[in-house]
This record gives C-alpha cells, sequence and structure tokens, in this order.
C-alpha cells in the first residue's frame, strides 16, 4: 500500500470512528451511568438515568448521534514519531470531519469568530481542534476524538491564584465554578481539572483529564487524595442526574498537573456531560486499527 492509498485509507477510518463515537458512548462511561443509577433511591433519578440508556438503545437502533449537540469536533493525538503520514495528519483530520458530517450526520458547530458565520460543514478556522504529542520510537498513532458540545463547555474556566491560596484555593475555585455552572453540562459531570504555573498549560491539561478513563487516577498519591475528595465534595452537593437531584453529580474527576513557577498557581476545569462522547482509536503503520474505547467494535 503506498502512501496515498494509506491516506485514503485512514481518513476513511476516521470519518466512519468520529461517526461512530458521537452515537455510542465508551464503555467505561456506561458502565459507570449503570453503577450510579444502581445507587439512585428516589423515583426522580432513576427515571432520569433510565431515560439516558433509553436514548443510547434508541441512538444504537436508529444509527443517530445520541445529542442532538454534536459539538465541535477535537482530536488529541499521540503520535509515533515512526508513523508514516505524519505530515498529512492535519489534512486527513479535516477530510474526516467532512465526511463524518454527511454519514452521521453530525449538526453544524463551526461559526467563525467576527465573521459570526457558521461554515456549514464542521471545518473552519482551526477546526478540527488537533492537539499533539509525540510518542518516540513508535511507528502507531493513537487518536483521542472528543465531540465538545455548547453545554459542557459552558462550565469551562481557568484563573490563576497567588501560591499563598495553596491546594484549598483550588478546591475552593473549583467548587465555584462546578456549582454556578455546573448545572448547564447536563449532569452527572466528568470533571477534568488541570494545575501549572500558567493558565494555557493549566487549561490544556484540563482537557487531557478527560480521555483518562473513568476509575484511573493522579499518579502521585496525593493527587490521587485530592481526586477523591473533590469527588465525594461535588456527590454530596447533590446535582443529580440532570441537575434534578440525587445522590451524586459526577462520574468522576480527574487532575493532570505540571510543575509550576513559584510565585503563581493556575488552575482551570473543563468538564464532560453524561454523554460524554470520547472515543480512542490506534492505527498502525499499515492501516491496521483496534478501538479502544469500546471494545470489539469494527468500523
Amino acid at each position: 500500500m503506498d502512501n496515498e492509498q494509506k491516506i485514503q485509507v485512514m481518513t476513511d477510518i476516521m470519518a466512519k470512528f468520529t461517526s461512530y463515537m458521537g452515537k455510542r458512548l465508551p464503555d467505561d462511561i456506561m458502565n459507570k451511568l449503570r453503577e450510579l443509577r444502581q445507587q439512585e433511591d428516589t423515583y426522580l433519578a432513576k427515571v432520569v438515568y433510565d431515560s439516558m440508556f433509553e436514548n443510547q438503545e434508541l441512538a444504537d437502533k436508529l444509527d443517530r448521534p445520541c445529542c442532538q449537540d454534536t459539538g465541535v469536533i477535537q482530536y488529541h493525538i499521540k503520535a509515533g514519531a515512526e508513523f508514516p503520514l505524519l505530515a498529512n495528519i492535519q489534512d486527513i483530520l479535516r477530510n474526516a470531519v467532512l465526511e463524518a458530517t454527511r454519514i452521521a450526520p453530525l449538526r453544524h458547530n463551526a461559526v467563525e469568530i467576527f465573521k459570526e458565520k457558521n461554515t456549514g460543514n464542521n471545518t473552519g478556522e482551526r477546526v478540527p481542534i488537533i492537539d499533539w504529542d509525540i510518542v518516540p520510537d513508535s511507528k502507531s498513532i493513537e487518536i483521542e476524538v472528543y465531540m465538545a458540545g455548547g453545554g459542557c463547555s459552558l462550565p469551562g474556566q481557568g484563573k490563576t491564584l497567588m501560591p499563598s491560596v495553596g491546594y484549598e484555593g483550588i478546591v475552593e475555585y473549583v467548587f465555584d465554578v462546578m456549582t454556578s455552572m455546573g448545572l448547564n453540562a447536563c449532569p452527572p459531570l466528568l470533571v477534568g481539572i488541570g494545575i501549572a504555573g500558567s493558565i494555557e498549560v493549566a487549561a490544556r491539561l484540563s482537557k487531557k483529564a478527560l480521555f483518562r478513563p473513568i476509575g484511573s487516577r493522579h499518579n502521585d498519591p496525593r493527587g490521587a487524595e485530592m481526586e477523591l475528595l473533590i469527588e465525594k465534595g461535588l456527590n454530596e452537593v447533590g446535582l443529580g442526574p440532570q441537575g434534578l437531584s440525587g445522590k451524586n453529580s459526577v462520574t468522576a474527576v480527574h487532575i493532570e498537573s505540571a510543575a509550576r513557577h513559584p510565585s503563581t498557581i493556575s488552575v482551570a476545569i473543563n468538564v464532560g456531560c453524561w454523554a460524554h462522547r470520547r472515543g480512542t482509536i490506534r492505527i498502525n503503520e499499515d492501516m491496521s486499527y483496534e478501538i479502544i474505547s469500546h471494545k470489539g467494535v469494527t468500523l
């Protein structure tokens, strides 16, 4: 298979996968929603969860997106330094979005800044969003696909704090944001928190935190403890499914961190709604692939 053939095959794979993961939630999210449903003891909370599961069944049966807001498409990439199509990835993913928009179909959500005009095809200035990490000594590429909806983007905020506020200040900020904006994002929410020395680093980390599997923990024991404490506290707020009250407000809290400047500590928050449309696929140099987020699925 020459490079031109590989480009076409990879474009087709990514178009089909982008379309697919807008219709079916990843395994870890579905398992967590089932777990949370079992913990509820009120009729209203159970009915809301049941409607979520019915929604998923209908999306599968009718082969349609599971939410009317199919978001702005984002690709977060771990690219092997020896993967053969690195120079072509941006064009491949743009064309994959154009095709996925047609075949899914996906709602048109790319509005050009200043022009205030919807492009009508989910591409535009720097859209789809592409974020890169390079992996040495690898010939494969792992791509996280994320549909960033308007509701789950509303709580996305960040702030640089004086270091004297300590980690208590970070927790206070998280609770301020989540209790004021969390209802807009369709709970229960996956909460991604980035902690760093500058706001742009914290913001990027908070988004990357959303791609960790449910049940994973920060690699520092104190970071893992902080995740659990914030998760416990947010659940005690009692937002419940769709903000209609219940035992749980979040599916998980994930923190990603980077070393900071001594004079600053920055925190940023991104969330995923209950329908957290995230998918992970690994493509090898021969264009064989494995879907990691949805086990047993082929395109």
